[in-house]
């Protein structure tokens, strides 16, 4: 009994350094300002930071178009890009941190960044046990919204996800409680504030690109505390919008929705909790033609941050493949970071070219081995293709 006793004595401890951490962050929420204006700045700074695995490729790769659309002003000196390394998984664990501090300087020196994919340690991998780069940068920078278009228009699919990117199941993810050899406890964390600004932005984009709906997903119906404020807080900001329908759904039967023929096509913004969002946009993605093909953009008031949504594949490296790796989902992303810092001619000119080479002309391919092009030739081919819409 002492030592049962004493176990939940520990544990307890633990639970209230938590608890005070998250209020301390929920006060630094309510405290901050407005948005960044991009365009008043007299020089934008994009950070290029390749990552590991077939990250470095994809993401060299994507920065050569960025760069080539957005010449006329980095020869003006009006935008720079700025080359990061040392996100590689050896730096992380040569340091202990899912971010070096170095690194993490060089991160906030910029105004948004182009990420490539980093190695999150999982059991069975030879490298400690460190936090997921992702989730690092998305804390250290207050990334709170990630936000995730896919678009599919023979099937009526055209949604946006804005999952809630700072709190919920991921918030402490990793400071779990063991309470004991038989119970481990983890913790969700939702705050008034966080849940506010997540939802404002997605009734903001509904507003803005005309959108008539919001779907706000939960599972408030069991999950009752955390869940139940993300559902309120959002149908709260949703009275704001009078213009837009608002509706709510449950996670579990929003996965079978998705693959409804008829329903799925009702759906247009949606958004989420943390660890809702992170499953639902996968299975979004597959409508797209997978991972591979979709980007996302993580924004917060002072920074964002754009990168694809899978791995690193750091097999493909190992099996001398890393030049076939496909930069489609880092070019989508790029056409994300476009629209964000407000060059929105050139982010839909790069988006249409990116629908006519992976799903219209397809002239040539991306395989992931030699019986396709390499990711250089994929990025001459965009960049061909754009050349040729404005001409």
């Amino acid at each position: 009994m002492q030592n049962k006793e004493q176990s939940i004595g520990q544990a307890l401890q633990q639970f209230e350094i938590l608890l005070r951490a998250q209020q301390t962050r929920a006060e630094a929420i309510q405290a901050q300002g407005d948005f960044v204006d991009y365009q008043s700045l007299p020089k934008l700074v994009i950070g290029v930071c390749g990552g590991d695995g077939i990250g470095p490729v994809i993401t060299k790769e994507s920065a050569r178009v960025l760069a080539w659309l957005l010449r006329e002003e980095v020869a003006a000196g009006k935008v720079e890009f700025r080359e990061i390394d040392g996100l590689t998984i050896e730096n992380r664990v040569a340091v202990g941190k899912a971010i070096p501090d170095d690194v993490l300087a060089q991160l906030k020196a910029c105004h948004v960044i182009l990420k490539g994919p980093t190695t999150t340690p999982q059991a069975g991998d030879p490298w400690p046990n460190i936090e997921s780069a992702n989730v690092a940068m998305r804390k250290a920078l207050d990334l709170f919204a990630n936000v995730r278009p896919v678009k599919v228009e023979a099937q009526g699919i055209d949604w946006t996800f804005f999952r809630e990117n700072t709190e919920g199941a991921y918030a402490v993810g990793s400071q779990g409680v063991n309470v004991s050899e038989d119970l481990a406890v983890d913790f969700c964390v939702t705050t008034t504030e966080g849940s506010r600004r997540i939802a404002r932005l997605a009734y903001e984009y509904a507003r803005k690109n005309k959108k008539g709906r919001v779907s706000i997903i939960t599972k408030a119906n069991v999950i009752k505390t955390t869940d139940g404020k993300f559902l309120r807080v959002c149908k709260e900001v949703g009275e704001e919008y009078p213009e837009i329908t608002t509706d709510e759904w449950y996670v579990d039967i929003t996965t079978a929705k998705l693959i409804d023929e008829k329903r799925r096509r009702d759906f247009r913004v949606f958004v989420l909790p943390n660890l809702y969002g992170d499953i639902i946009t996968d299975e979004a993605a597959e409508f797209q033609g997978g991972v591979g093909t979709a980007g996302s953009a993580n924004i917060g008031k002072r920074y964002a941050m754009f990168e694809a949504i899978h791995g690193s594949a750091p097999r493909m490296i190992r099996e001398g493949r890393g030049q076939y790796a496909d930069p489609c989902s880092m070019l989508r992303a790029s056409v994300l970071l476009l629209s964000h810092i407000g060059r929105q001619e050139k982010a839909d000119l790069l988006e249409r070219a990116l629908d006519i080479c992976m799903f219209e002309e397809k002239r040539i391919a991306i395989t992931g081995r030699a019986t396709g092009c390499t990711c250089e030739a994929f990025g001459d081919y965009v960049m061909e293709t754009v050349g040729n819409l404005v001409k």
